[in-house]
């Protein structure tokens, strides 16, 4: 979102963050979506990777999401997927399964 209210000063662009969540049978779902510059698609496959970044030497290590990643899928057993349209959003989906008596 940072980038695209640099990129496009003056444009009247409102950076917004949303997180919504659904009850699901059997689990819960969580969305975090944004309304920012996107994810290229060629760079899309590669986000979860270890180590992946398009970020500039000694702003990130490329390992936030492929640690969360793993987190939800193998330490909660859920999943956790991004969509992303260039110059318009990107939307991060986890989905955990509900655990004890009130699942």
């Amino acid at each position: 979102m940072e980038e695209k209210g640099r990129t496009h000063p003056g444009s009247g662009y409102n950076p917004a963050l949303t997180v919504s969540t659904k009850w699901l049978d059997p689990g819960i779902q969580i969305c975090v979506e944004d309304n920012g510059s996107g994810i290229a698609p060629e760079v899309l496959d590669k986000v979860f990777q270890p180590f992946f970044t398009t970020k500039p030497p000694g702003e990130g290590t490329g390992l936030g999401l492929s640690i969360s990643y793993e987190i939800v899928r193998g330490d909660f057993g859920g999943s956790l997927e991004v969509v992303s349209e260039v110059g318009r959003f990107t939307r991060f989906t986890i989905v955990l399964p509900r655990v004890g008596r009130n699942s």
